[in-house]
């Protein structure tokens, strides 16, 4: 993203920063785990600003996205992946399992995201990737979700058994104080060495992939389950101007295209007069103009092109490695 999306400061429940006198500190954290885990809001909380898109939809997070955060003398670079797929064997899911598997090689830690109190079949096949080399810190996320804390006990015995995890961290993403308790736990890890990134950097993705994947969350937000999960989105144009007059902000001008499967889909997508669409594209700007500090306009349209997910040259067409 570029140098107009900075960090802001840190409120005292964020965290406390390391000394800035000693050493500095700077590493690798790949955040992994099964599709719809909370592995992106977990890297939102970390970095402190929204990076990564969500939805309930599984499998929104498509990319290895970095997002980084400097407290005191340590940087912590964190990795978000695509949740690890087994059930469609298609050319895009084996592009999005080849992300994981290339991104928990080369790491200095490793948080393994379950929800507290369960583990399916799918986080174990997640597991198994995971070696014993680097070190790996079991994140028991969703713990507001937990009725009784008194049986997490026994599954942490559980998990203790089918892992050697350097640490067990029961919480909440949506908690500051968990998430000011997780920058301690993950600074252990890290080397002393140079940062990698100006201090004030959060993000190696540009506003265009923010754009992007801005109109893919809308779209699955506002469609729910009924639009399949390999509906894409391919941005067309984006030019930027600068202010016109002093106090004006620049403007980014955007057209993109939401690629789907069938016509049904793209008459789904559309909507009643077009009102579906419509309520996509204005939900986009609004959060784009606030994280990108300029003024956004943007036009969408819907394009069918059957099979593509299927297709390996499409994929790496549309941007997937």
């Amino acid at each position: 993203m570029n140098d107009s999306i900075e960090s802001g400061p840190l409120s005292p429940e964020e965290g406390k920063a390391p000394d800035a006198s000693s050493q500095q500190r700077c590493g690798l954290v790949a955040i992994v785990g099964k599709p719809n885990v909370g592995k992106s809001t977990l890297l939102n909380a970390l970095v402190g600003q929204k990076i990564s898109i969500t939805s309930r939809k599984a499998q929104t997070t498509r990319h290895r996205i970095t997002g980084m955060r400097t407290l005191g003398a340590t940087q912590f670079v964190f990795v978000d992946t695509p949740g690890f797929q087994t059930l469609h064997a298609n050319a895009l899911n084996r592009s999005l399992n080849k992300t994981v598997v290339g991104a928990v090689s080369d790491v200095d830690l490793i948080l393994f995201v379950v929800e507290a109190g369960s583990f399916t079949p799918a986080d174990e096949r997640v597991l198994k990737l995971l070696g014993s080399g680097i070190p790996t810190v079991l994140i028991a996320n969703k713990l507001d979700n937990v009725n009784r804390r008194s049986e997490l006990a026994p599954w942490l015995q559980q998990m203790q058994g089918r892992h050697a995890f350097a640490e067990f961290v029961p919480m909440s993403a949506k908690n500051p104080k968990d998430i000011e308790r997780l920058f301690g736990i993950c600074e252990k890890y890290l080397p002393e060495q140079p940062w990698w990134y100006a201090e004030d950097e959060l993000t190696d993705r540009s506003e265009q992939f923010l754009a992007s994947e801005l109109v893919r969350e809308k779209l699955f937000r506002l469609t729910g389950d009924e639009l399949p999960y390999t509906s894409t989105v391919i941005i067309d144009k984006y030019e930027e101007e600068p202010p016109a007059r002093k106090g004006q902000k620049r403007l980014l001008r955007i057209a993109a295209t939401i690629v789907v499967e069938r016509d049904g889909h793209k008459a789904m997508v559309i909507g009643d007069k077009g009102e579906r669409i419509k309520r996509i594209g204005t939900e986009t700007r609004q959060e784009l103009e606030k994280l990108a500090d300029a003024k956004v306009f943007i036009e969408l349209w819907v394009k069918v092109r059957s099979g593509w997910a299927d297709d390996e040259a499409r994929v790496r067409s549309f941007g997937y490695e």
